[in-house]
């Protein structure tokens, strides 16, 4: 199982929300450079980022770093939050961004999510993020009245190969990722699944890696010192 040491940037520096809420976020990271950097130190292999900013605006808003971080880091990077249209999945990934994630975007137009796979393959994810079940739009403003299962099935359906879960009650939370609904999505399809939200602890990445899942995004857990990120490496592989 990949681990995924997450980075949301939001004003050009990294933060933790709690349940996605803007007005509870925290500073955890002045240069996402030297975080970036530390992670790739203690031996991550791949990058989760999100630009808050972006899932906001509608519009990528921390370019920037996050080319920075792509070209000086040398590892591979994952990207959501503000990426809405072809022109810009086309600029993140002719800038070396290995695997974009679609969203909102997915939500509300399949057409998306159908061209950027079929002209990117496995360079295409799409993030699932559940409130009660329901998908979450917009940085998680906005809830639809959009099963989380059913959406799952649909971008199968489409040809998308990994689909990132997040259950937003659980996120920044540290009280354990929502195990129930994990397996739900990883029986009802086959697509590569990416947990995120909830990681306490090191026995949480190693159940979810007894469930056979493809990877796991652990961000408040490692700022706060919960999990050494070398040792949950270590512990998965």
């Amino acid at each position: 199982m990949i681990i995924f040491p997450a980075m949301d940037l939001r004003d050009g520096k990294c933060v933790r929300l709690y349940q996605g809420k803007f007005d509870a976020s925290e500073v955890v990271g002045e240069n996402p450079l030297d975080v970036a950097m530390a992670f790739k130190g203690a031996g991550a292999e791949y990058i989760h980022m999100v630009d808050l900013d972006g899932a906001l605006n509608g519009e990528i808003k921390n370019l920037n770093i996050i080319l920075k971080v792509i070209k000086e880091v040398g590892i591979p990077v994952e990207l959501g939050g503000g990426i809405r249209d072809m022109k810009t999945v086309d600029k993140l990934i002719e800038a070396g961004l290995s695997r974009v994630i679609l969203g909102t975007a997915a939500l509300r137009d399949k057409k998306i999510v159908k061209e950027a796979t079929l002209k990117y393959g496995e360079k295409i994810a799409v993030g699932i993020d559940a409130k009660d079940e329901k998908v979450a739009v917009n940085g998680w403003i906005d809830v639809s009245d959009v099963n989380y299962i059913d959406f799952a099935k649909q971008i199968e359906n489409i040809g998308v190969k990994t689909i990132i879960f997040t259950d937003i009650s659980k996120d920044g939370t540290l009280t354990g990722p929502n195990l129930k609904q994990l397996k739900a999505i990883s029986d009802s399809v086959n697509c590569n699944i990416i947990a995120s939200g909830g990681i306490k602890e090191l026995g949480d990445l190693k159940t979810i890696n007894d469930m056979g899942l493809y990877g796991t995004i652990v961000g408040k857990a490692i700022y706060s010192g919960n999990i050494e990120l070398k040792e949950a490496i270590d512990a998965c592989k």
